[in-house]
């Protein structure tokens, strides 16, 4: 049996699976925010209620949002961060008496869907996660690649490609960088980018709702996006060449994304694009099951 636990901001989630893909039971619990020893009591409580609901022992993995430093060992990056320069892998180790084995939680999704989910079959898939940020994880071979830096698949915080001149410098990052890919593709980036032409203070859900309407200012929006996220991944494309990209994160949900984006992929050469562009199978819980994979 293989256990999955995705680390959240606001829950921490469990699942057991099956030694094939079947779910055994899946647990959700609140993530106590800013308590370093409690979302490690936390994280073992779930491994312990899975386990007693199964019956079963099983190997655990963990999803978090971040990476681990290659250099330290200790978690850096993370948007919860009270986990960052915390030696995460190792502590949960020593309070379950057993091996660990962490990843990010956008590498997680991605390992999900390479092995069972929207790209299974595939050699090569590249995870994207549009949600209030823009995440991004590789899979070659149902292996995720890390990278000597941890930094594999980090498309977020990538300059935006051929910035037009209304794009420059581009909005300002949490990174300390302006113009970066997250700024302009992520939830809040899209109903920004609606706000400052017109539009009213919304979420990107409902731009793409108002869209969907034939609202002029959420359609000139839906297609700034478009072409942004086009020219992002077209960059992709070019450096990866994957079988498949999967769409995953609240932003995944506008369908309009899988018609309209691909058209506009322009990647080197004329030969037509053969990569597939396709929402995920499993949606939120991509990244939970894929955490349980990395036992595979």
């Amino acid at each position: 049996m293989r256990i999955g636990i995705d680390v959240g901001g606001t829950k921490i989630e469990g699942i057991a699976l099956e030694d094939g893909s079947e779910q055994l039971c899946r647990l959700r619990v609140p993530t106590p925010r800013d308590d370093y020893s409690g979302t490690i009591a936390a994280i073992v409580s779930v491994v312990a209620a899975l386990e007693r609901e199964t019956g079963r022992s099983g190997s655990v993995g963990l999803g978090i949002p971040g990476a681990v430093s290659p250099a330290n060992g200790r978690i850096k990056n993370a948007n919860s961060t009270w986990l960052n320069r915390r030696a995460l892998q190792q502590d949960v180790e020593q309070v379950l008496g057993r091996p660990v084995r962490l990843a990010n939680d956008a590498n997680c999704f991605a390992l999900s869907e390479a092995i069972d989910g929207a790209a299974a079959g595939s050699d090569v898939v590249f995870g994207v996660i549009l949600g209030t940020g823009c995440g991004g994880g590789i899979v070659v071979r149902r292996q995720v690649l890390t990278g000597p830096n941890a930094l594999a698949g980090e498309w977020g915080h990538n300059p935006l490609p051929a910035p037009t001149d209304d794009e420059r410098p581009g909005p300002a990052c949490y990174c300390g960088r302006s113009g970066c890919i997250e700024t302009f593709l992520s939830g809040p980036g899209l109903a920004c980018d609606y706000a400052s032409n017109g539009g009213e203070r919304v979420d990107a859900m409902e731009v793409a709702r108002r869209a969907g309407d034939g609202e002029a200012i959420a359609l000139a929006a839906m297609e700034r996006y478009e072409a942004r996220f086009a020219r992002a991944l077209t960059t992709v494309v070019n450096l990866l060449d994957p079988d498949v990209i999967v769409l995953g994160g609240g932003l995944s949900n506008i369908d309009r994304l899988y018609i309209n984006v691909p058209p506009l992929l322009r990647p080197f050469g004329d030969d037509p694009l053969r990569t597939a562009i396709r929402k995920a199978r499993f949606g939120d819980s991509s990244g939970v099951r894929g955490a349980a994979w990395l036992w595979e």
